[in-house]
C-alpha cells in the first residue's frame, strides 16, 4: 500500500470512529450497567423519600396522637350563671372523659378519635344525657334541663326574662383573650392542649365568659402532673406505745408536719 493511500485510510477510520472491529469492541455493557445504576439510584431515592414522608406523618402528624394525653377546660353557662361541672366519667367510646371539675382528659386510643378527630363534639356525644345544638342544649344532672333557642331565661339568673340562644365559644389557649364563635361547627372543632370551651344559653349577642379560675387551675395542674398535698393536722399517739417510753398514756395529740403525696391524674 502506498504511503499516501495508508494516510487516507487512517483519516477515514478516524472520521468514522474506527473500523468495524473497533466498533464491535465498544463497551456497551459498561454503558448499560452505568445507566442501570443511575436508574436504580433515582428509584431508591424516590422510595426513601416516600417512606420518610409517610413515617413522618404518622409519628409527628396532627396531635393529639394515639397514646398522647391532653387536657382542656369547659364550662356550661345559663343566662349569665355558670352551672356545676358535669360529674366525672371514667370511660368513653371517644377517649374523652371529664374529671368532674370542668377538665376534659383527651386520650385517643384509635385513629378515629386522634388528631383532627379529637373534637369537642365527640366529648359532648360521649357524655350520657349531654347534648348541644343550635336549637337546644340539654344539661344532665340531678336537675336535668333542656333549654331551646327562643326560650326565656329562667328567673334567678342575671338575664331572667330575656330570650336566649345556644352558643359555643372556643379559646384555643389559656392566653387567648377573645373567643371564637364555633356554634355552627363546634362538633368539628378540634381540642388543643389547654384550650377552653363554654357552652352557653344566653341572650343573642351576650359576651361569653371563660371557664372559671378553678377549672383553669385544675386543668393546668393535671397537664403538669403536679403532686397533690394532703395536710394531716394531728395524730394522737399514746405515749406508752412509743419504744422505750415509761410515760403514762396521754390524750394529748402529737402534731406532725403536712405530708405530701405525689399522684398524677
Amino acid at each position: 500500500m502506498a504511503k499516501n493511500d495508508s494516510g487516507k485510510w487512517v483519516s477515514r477510520a478516524a472520521a468514522t470512529g474506527g473500523g468495524r472491529s473497533y466498533r464491535s469492541q465498544r463497551p456497551t455493557n459498561y454503558y448499560l450497567a452505568l445507566t442501570l445504576v443511575v436508574v436504580l439510584g433515582l428509584l431508591s431515592i424516590a422510595i426513601s423519600r416516600h417512606s420518610y414522608r409517610n413515617t413522618s406523618t404518622t409519628a409527628t402528624g396532627v396531635q393529639p396522637a394515639i397514646g398522647r394525653t391532653w387536657y382542656a377546660g369547659y364550662a356550661i353557662s345559663v343566662c349569665g350563671t355558670e352551672q356545676p361541672s358535669l360529674a366525672a366519667n371514667t370511660s368513653s367510646t371517644t377517649g374523652q372523659t371529664t374529671t368532674g371539675d370542668g377538665v376534659v382528659k383527651i386520650t385517643p386510643t384509635a385513629k378515629e378519635n386522634a388528631g383532627k378527630n379529637a373534637t369537642v363534639g365527640k366529648f359532648v356525644t360521649a357524655y350520657s344525657g349531654f347534648s348541644v345544638s343550635q336549637a337546644s342544649i340539654t344539661i344532665p344532672g340531678t336537675s336535668a334541663k333542656t333549654l331551646k333557642t327562643g326560650d326565656v331565661c329562667p328567673s334567678g339568673t342575671p338575664d331572667a326574662g330575656k330570650k336566649g340562644v345556644v352558643t359555643v365559644a372556643y379559646w384555643p389557649t389559656v392566653a387567648s383573650k377573645s373567643p371564637k364563635d364555633v356554634t355552627a361547627d363546634y362538633a368539628n372543632t378540634r381540642w388543643a392542649q389547654n384550650s377552653l370551651v363554654t357552652f352557653s344559653f344566653a341572650p343573642q349577642g351576650a359576651k361569653p365568659t371563660r371557664p372559671g379560675s378553678t377549672t383553669i387551675s385544675a386543668m393546668l395542674k393535671a397537664g403538669s402532673g403536679a403532686p397533690t398535698t394532703t395536710a394531716i393536722t394531728s395524730i394522737t399517739v399514746p405515749a406508752s406505745t412509743l419504744p422505750g417510753s415509761t410515760a403514762t398514756p396521754s390524750s394529748s395529740p402529737m402534731t406532725t408536719a403536712p405530708v405530701t403525696t405525689s399522684s398524677k391524674p
